[in-house]
């Protein structure tokens, strides 16, 4: 069997395109909306609604964990429009193009900036959506969980620790777990460009010492200290930022 992961597509939907050629399945770890591109400010919703200029300061005040000043910025900037009709018209035009990218056979959960109510609209025949569930692809059986946890950025799909850890606890043991944020170990959750950690999981930590995986495969953090790690017999891996490399990570057995 042959597998290819992806994470953190971002609106990448040529790429997306092609990420499942020559595989038997894709999986995606979610977050396939782009936002704002933190190495292009001219690209995404908020500078196509805001400009290139406003994206750049958003970035700077987040950069620099100046949380607070980036909300007040934002707040000013969205005062005068119908913030959730914006968003959700940009979405839909992305989601669009995204999903009718999938192949044939897809896995996908969500990510912590998607919105999850919209993708019953537009995942067709071949595209699985998962949340706390498991599939069997040949004889090993692959378990997701989407979104991610509270964190200051205030993203549109995160969820409180314990309906988060219940998701976990729904798998069981499967040979390969898949989410989108990453176990809460210090050298994957470390983004050394943005210079700060980003939230993992305590429940996904503990679900892999217990149970001890295969593999456990995530994104999120798009540059990360440690792209992977072994605990126990579990490899941890970081299948990178799809939308930087727009290449697949490859899982075969």
């Amino acid at each position: 069997m042959r597998v290819h992961v992806v994470s953190d597509v971002h609106g990448s939907h040529e790429a997306l395109a092609r990420a499942g050629d020559g595989a038997d399945a894709l999986l995606c770890l979610g977050d396939l909306i782009l936002f704002l591109d933190y190495a292009d400010h001219s690209r995404g919703i908020f500078p196509d609604l805001f400009g290139a200029a406003a994206a750049s300061r958003i970035v700077a005040l987040r950069t620099a964990n100046r949380f607070a000043e980036a909300r007040a910025m934002a707040a000013e900037l969205w005062k005068d429009l119908d913030r959730e009709q914006a968003i959700e018209t940009a979405v839909r035009r992305q989601y669009a193009q995204l999903f009718a990218a999938f192949p044939t056979p897809t896995y996908a959960t969500y990510g912590n900036v998607d919105l999850p109510h919209l993708w019953p609209e537009y995942a067709g025949d071949g595209v699985t959506v998962l949340d706390g569930a498991t599939v069997r692809i040949g004889e090993w059986t692959f378990g997701f969980v989407g979104g991610g946890l509270p964190s200051p950025m205030r993203t549109p799909y995160e969820v409180d620790e314990e309906t988060y850890a219940a998701k976990v606890a729904a798998l069981g043991p499967v040979d390969v777990l898949c989410t989108h944020i990453p176990p809460a170990v210090p050298d994957l959750t470390y983004d050394v460009v943005a210079r700060r950690f980003e939230r993992g999981s305590e429940a996904v930590l503990e679900a892999i010492r217990a149970t001890q995986p295969r593999y456990a495969l995530f994104g999120h953090v798009h540059q990360p200290l440690a792209d992977r790690m072994r605990i126990g017999v579990t490899e941890c891996v970081n299948v990178g930022h799809f939308r930087a490399t727009g290449r697949p990570w490859v899982l075969r057995w």
